[in-house]
This record gives C-alpha cells, structure tokens and sequence, in this order.
C-alpha cells in the first residue's frame, strides 16, 4: 500500500523546510522557539517519510511530543496552527475528562473516532468545491422544468425544429430572468425528502461501534425519508436542488476510505492536560483511576486499530502532541511505557510583559486588531498609543503575579473590561474617532488592579 499524505499537503507544507514552518507559526503564536522547532521537525519527517519506500515508511513512527509549560503560553495553539498548516485532520481532547465518573475503558477511543468524523468533514468539503459548479447547473436545470410547463407534443402540420427551437429559446429567457433574480418571488413545487430519524435505545456505556451493528444496512428502508409536495420560493428551491445534486454527485465510500487513509497517515491528535492523569498505584481513589486511563491511552499512542462506522482504523503513524502544565507531578510520574511513546520532551517558557505587548500587536490575529476590527463595524475608528499597550501589557504581568498566573489569557480578560464602555455605549457615540491612551488605560483599570480582592473576582 502506498504511504501518501493528503493532496493539499503534498503543494502546501510539503514544500516547507523546518524553518519555513517554524517562521509560519511565528505569524500566530510568539516566542516558544523549542516548542516550534520540535513540531517543525515532526512535521518535516512525516513529508521525508512518505518519499521512503512503503516497507520502511511503514516500520517509522512518528516521534510523539511532550509539551510541558504552564497554562496559556500557546501549547494548544502551536498544534492547532500546525495541524491547519499541513491541512492535517486535528482533534484535541482533554486527558481528565477520561477520570471522570462512569468512565468506560473504550471512551478513550473516541478521540479516534472524532478525528475520522474531521477526516470525512474535510475530505467531502474538497470534493465538494470540485463538483458545486456542476451540482449548480443540474440545479437550475431541474428547476426550470418545474418552472416551465410539460413539453407538448409536435402537431402535425408543425416542423419539430421550429417548435423545438421556440421552446429552448423559451427556456434561455427563463434562464436569464432566474440568474438576474426577477423569478426570486414566485413559487415553485417541488417533491421534498422528509428527514425522519426513528427513534432507538444503547445499551448505556456503548456506542453503536461497540454493538457492531448499522442500522442502517439492517433496515434500509427505515432511513430513507418519505417525500412529500411542498411549496418553495425559487431561491429556497434552487438550494434544496443544489444540496440534492451534491449529495448525488459526491461518493461518499470514496470519501470514507481517502478520510480514513489520511487520518491513518497524517492525523494529529492533541491530548491535553496530560499531567493531570500522572500518578502511580500505591494510592486510593482517583489514583488508580489515573493509572487506568494511563493504560487505556497507551495502545492507542502505541499503535492499535480502532472499530469506526468509516471502517478500520490504525493509529501507528497518527502524530500525538501532548501537553501539560506539570506543577504537581513530574514526566516521570507517568507509567514508562507511556512516557517511552513521548520521545520528544519541550519545556515552554512562561510569558512575561515583553512577550504580552508583542502579542498584542505582532500576530495576525492580535487582540488589538481584533477589537479595532469589531468597533469598526459600528463606524468607531478605535487607535491605541504604543504606551496603552505596555500598560495594558503591565498590568497583566501584575495580576499574574498576584493572583493565578494564566498567561496570555489574561490580556482577554484586561481587554475586555478596559474596553467595556465602549463596547457598550458604542452604537450612541457621537465622536466616532476613540484614542486608547495611558491615561485611559489606567482610568479604566489601576483601581482594579491597586485592590487585590477587586483583581481576583474581575480579572
């Protein structure tokens, strides 16, 4: 079997070198160089992998990363920036949720499932941009012959050319007057497929994998919706027409099979707050629990095959990026087979104000030009001073210090309640240009942060 990552892939990322992937992610995450460089690297084997041989590409795995850092200093964010840059199928799940009460063994599969689900989402919306223009033009076919009346026979002292001839002229007027909106008025009457889902019960703590049954193979006229006459307006009914030809048009067994092979072989599954599922037997309670849902993971990262309604799946060469603050526990508290599959080990830093006033202003998506972006559509010009940033910037650095140290999410909170009065009196401001100076900063927020009480409850 050919070892191959999807398309897209193959013209986007596969041409990037480390350091092209490394000065991407720069576009949206600051600082953390290790973290950057060890996914850039990850992410460059897998591209050097698929020009090996099948038989060797197959005996390499991908080598598993650790993030280890505090809670907002852009873990999450590196992976899913990375995943979008290879066009990869992505899912981050949280490793605690796995502790939870009636926690079942086999939950911890449907990581694996969400990532396939993701897969097929992303393989049928390729397909679909392929086909919509043709999808399109069956619509508006099968809606003009609603539109018009049925064909008439040729009469016999008619030619066929000429009456032929009248009735596509006919047609093409329609046609025109369709695409120029002057028909969006009238209504048209089409044959419309009823969703119906009946109703049935799991067995509790399984899923219909589990059962191994489709339903929808047992009984294949249950599903299929009965239809029935309804009226629609012309754009409403060219919709409904176009989704019906998508449908038609796309394969979705060759959609579940190329979902499937790209998840297989460029899948990358984010599992958060890892550490908080450290822990050794030896204790009572949740400490057994934790060790449980450590060995529960461990075959999947290890490679294992997962039963989803697409078909088989194998997790060998699936790319796992964990990820974990580590205040309380340490790597090693991790059982050893699980920590052998985490070849790779990154410690990030913790952010501090330098790092605060750059992500307030450097990346694509800044939180400044975020909320100049959103005041905009009210006809508001908001402008911030270089000295409201690093005060902005100073006063998280602060509560921070005080209070929990949250990182980069507490600018979230700081923005917001700095620009709380004018998000609120917005639409009524009669002076449409706003300046965010020092001055306004620390009117907004120095009492706040003077009173530490005040800062705990609000930022």
């Amino acid at each position: 079997m050919p070892i191959f990552l999807p398309e897209t892939t193959q013209t986007t990322a596969g041409t990037l070198t480390p350091r092209q992937i490394v000065a991407e992610l720069d576009k949206y995450v600051i600082g953390q160089h290790a973290a950057k460089r060890a996914v850039a690297i990850a992410l460059r084997n897998r591209m050097r992998r698929q020009k090996l041989a099948p038989e060797l590409a197959e005996e390499i795995a991908p080598k598993n990363i650790l993030m280890i850092g505090p809670t907002g200093v852009g873990k999450t964010e590196i992976a899913r920036r990375l995943a979008r840059l290879a066009q990869s199928p992505f899912v981050k799940v949280e490793a605690s949720k796995f502790t939870e009460v009636g926690y079942v063994g086999r939950d911890v599969e449907s990581m694996v499932r969400d990532l396939v689900e993701l897969g097929v989402d992303m393989v049928r919306e390729e397909r679909l941009e392929e086909i919509r223009g043709k999808a399109a033009h069956n619509a508006e076919e099968r809606l003009l012959d609603a539109l018009l009346p049925p064909t008439r026979s040729v009469a016999p002292d008619e030619e066929a050319g000429a009456v032929r001839e009248q009735q596509n002229l006919t047609r093409e007027r329609f046609r025109e007057q369709l695409r120029a909106g002057r028909l969006d008025n009238r209504a048209v009457e089409l044959d419309v497929r009823e969703k119906s889902f009946p109703s049935f019960e799991i067995i509790a703590g399984s899923s219909v994998e589990e059962v191994d049954i489709n339903l929808k193979d047992m009984l294949p006229g249950l599903f299929q919706g009965k239809t029935k006459k309804r009226k629609l307006k012309v754009p409403e009914a060219l919709e409904y027409l176009a989704q019906e030809e998508e449908q038609k048009l796309i394969d979705m067994d060759s959609v579940a099979r190329t979902a499937v092979e790209r998840v297989e072989q460029a899948g990358i599954i984010f599992i958060d707050e890892i550490d908080k599922i450290a822990g050794r037997e030896g204790g009572h309670g949740p400490d057994v629990s934790r060790e449980g849902v450590q060995r529960d993971i461990l075959p999947i990262v290890e490679g294992t095959t997962v039963n989803t309604k697409y078909g088989m799946v194998r997790t060998d060469h699936i790319l796992f990026i964990a990820a974990g603050a580590f205040h309380v526990s340490k790597p090693s508290d991790l059982i050893p087979e699980l920590q052998g599959r985490f070849p790779i080990r990154v410690e990030l830093e913790a952010l501090g104000k330098e790092e605060f006033v750059r992500i307030l202003t450097e990346p694509r998506s800044a939180l400044v030009k975020q909320y100049m972006a959103l005041m905009e559509t009210e006809g508001i010009t908001l402008t911030f001073t270089d000295d409201a940033i690093h005060r902005v910037a100073d006063f998280a650095t602060i509560v921070n210090e005080r209070t929990e140290n949250i990182g980069a999410r507490r600018l979230h909170t700081v923005m917001e309640k700095l620009l709380d009065e004018i998000s609120f009196e917005g639409p009524d401001l009669v002076e449409k240009r706003v300046v965010i100076d020092d001055a306004y900063v620390n009117r907004m927020l120095a009492e706040i942060v003077k009173n530490e009480d005040l800062s705990r409850y609000i930022l």
